[in-house]
């Protein structure tokens, strides 16, 4: 990946990031707007998404076979445990409301999307910070001897910093989160046999002796798990740099412990979170060491080969162990699948490899390889993918005609519920209650969004809407953060009712085009991406599409032009503080 020297930084240092970011930048959920809708509130129905990216329609699957990444689109820094023959894999939200989506496998192919485990305000407080701050690298873990899941992480906002919450049951909701008094970021817990647990997290060096940009280490904590809390006094650095500091690795992070025939072993991240990132693996005979690095690290990356190579995976790292229903491991971890000018736009991703165990160490089974998008079924595993419930893969359709009570859980909002501007309308479509805020603003928004998942798609939804006044404006979105989007929308000017195109990037907005539009019927909106080319077209009272704008560039969409950690979005979006006045 070919980033500036300023890119590179903002992807490897994730603790700097977040600072920075907040400075300046469950379940089905009930349809219902805690505030009254005003009689105009604009309307969406008829939400269709519809992946077309090539590799899919070059490899169609045969059979047992199954499609790799397991969860397209931003869902980053996977973590996953089991019980008994249930698992359960969790991925980082940042800003997004609610946090940290969770699902169910029986088999680590299939998967349901259960709810979220931070899904109350009382658990997420982000509303006044940038869309890559809020909550980084959650990890979720199984405690046998009280039989409790543990999801612990760091939230870069609210006042939280390193916090835990604990459910015995991740179908019904999770606890309030309780703060934990110690430093660093990317927490994980470990749960000894004998009934003793352990802390381990990423931190920075004792004071003074830090040796390069980006060293870091990894320290280990005994854990008090009837009071919930670090023990005082008990941390110590079990991994100082990476695998080795003559070397100057950087970015350690990401720590998990496993226990295997007797032994202790570690695995990390390791080379930030961008294109040198990758997985490393120590072992001991205490689970505070001292640890011995594996001779064969990595045990997993992507960065050894040509940039140009086609249908590139790259940035694989941050990955987590667990053993699979037929004895054999498997790992889970991020990557991305860069665009045709290797522009990132639909995010980290969630990947899973079958993982080779028969030696000492583990070893990702075709990880040290460039990553194929198809895997062999485990044996009696059936692909159910986009059927019954379960996560769709390759080039599957979205639909959403807004009917249902309860919305699906695909749909997120931004620094705040979603349920404080939805309500179904009453002849039908999701209507949403404008906040008198817009998407440019670090403050939660009445937009609802869904992730990109392909590099190419269409996107659609039909809007009845009839502004009154100039501040105000519904439409779609493409919305990469708060300084790097696109909207797509009905507004008002004068006496005429305009559609209007126009794209912020660094925080300044410029109008590509505009056109004089019906409001009495409703209109379709669409955006078209092929790669990095982005087209905005509508249609009045369902006739053919007209593209507004001609053919414009995707890269302001990408985490290379605007930085950060997350996915571009597509949005339903409405505000009563419109500023795009053409």
């Amino acid at each position: 990946m070919k980033t500036s020297k300023f890119n590179f930084e903002w992807l490897c240092n994730r603790k700097t990031m977040a600072v920075l970011a907040c400075l300046f930048l469950a379940s089905g959920v009930s349809v219902e707007a805690k505030e009254k809708a005003p009689k105009n509130a604009p309307v969406f129905t008829n939400f269709v998404y519809q992946g077309d990216d090539k590799i899919y329609k070059e490899n169609p699957l045969q059979s047992g076979e199954f499609y790799n990444p397991i969860l397209q689109g931003c869902y980053p820094d996977p973590s996953i445990t089991r019980k008994g023959g249930d698992y359960y894999l969790v991925n980082s939200s940042f800003a997004m409301f609610p946090g940290v989506p969770i699902f169910h496998s029986t088999d680590l192919v299939n998967w349901k999307q259960i709810g979220h485990v931070l899904d109350r305000e009382s658990q997420l407080k982000v509303e006044d910070c940038g869309i890559s701050a809020g909550v980084y690298a959650p990890a979720i873990s199984y405690n046998k001897n009280n039989d409790t899941f543990y999801m612990i992480t760091t939230q870069f906002s609210g006042g939280f910093g390193n916090m835990v919450v604990k459910t015995q049951d991740p179908m019904k909701g999770w606890s309030d989160p309780i703060k934990l008094q110690f430093g660093g970021i990317d927490p994980s817990l470990f749960f000894d046999d004998n009934g003793k647990a352990y802390l381990v997290h990423n931190d920075a060096p004792d004071r003074g002796k830090e040796q390069y940009e980006g060293h870091r280490v990894i320290k280990i904590w005994d854990y008090d798990v009837e009071n919930d809390r670090v023990i005082p006094g008990t941390d110590k650095i079990i991994v100082d740099g990476g695998v080795d500091i003559k070397k100057k690795p950087i970015w350690i992070e990401g720590p998990h412990i496993y226990k295997k025939d007797g032994r202790y072993y570690l695995m990390c991240a390791e080379g930030g979170t961008g294109g040198w990132h990758s997985e490393v693996i120590f072992v001991a005979d205490d689970p505070k060491g001292p640890y011995t690095p594996a001779p064969s690290n990595p045990i997993l990356t992507q960065r050894y080969f040509p940039q140009n190579r086609a249908n590139k995976v790259d940035w694989a790292g941050h990955a987590d162990l667990v053993e699979g229903p037929d004895g054999k491991y498997y790992g889970v971890f991020l990557a991305i699948r860069p665009n045709e000018k290797d522009m990132v736009n639909a995010g980290r991703e969630t990947f899973i490899l079958p993982v080779d165990w028969s030696g000492d160490f583990p070893v990702f089974e075709n990880g040290l390889i460039p990553l194929e998008c198809k895997l062999k079924l485990p044996k009696g595993v059936e692909y159910k993918a986009g059927k019954d419930g379960f996560f769709p893969n390759g080039n599957f359709k979205f639909e959403d005609s807004f009917a249902s009570d309860s919305l699906d859980l695909r749909w997120i909002g931004l620094r705040g519920p979603r349920e404080k501007f939805i309500s179904i309308a009453k002849k039908g479509g999701l209507q949403i209650t404008p906040f008198a805020t817009n998407i440019k603003e670090v403050k939660p928004t009445s937009t609802l969004f869904y992730r990109q998942q392909h590099s190419s798609f269409s996107a659609s939804t039909t809007l009845k809407f009839k502004p009154k006044a100039e501040n105000e404006l519904a439409g779609l979105t493409c919305y990469q953060n708060e300084r790097f989007n696109y909207v797509f929308g009905v507004t008002k000017k004068d006496k005429d009712y305009l559609l209007v195109l126009a794209k912020t990037a660094k925080g300044q907005t410029t109008i590509v085009a505009s056109t004089k539009i019906d409001v009495e019927a409703p209109v379709s909106l669409q955006v078209v991406a092929d790669g990095n080319d982005y087209r905005f077209n509508y249609a009045v009272e369902g006739g053919e599409y007209t593209n507004l704008g001609g053919t414009v560039s995707g890269d302001i969409l990408s985490t290379n032009v605007a930085g950060g950690f997350t996915g571009s979005l597509i949005g339903l979006y409405a505000t009563l503080t419109n500023d795009i006045r053409p």
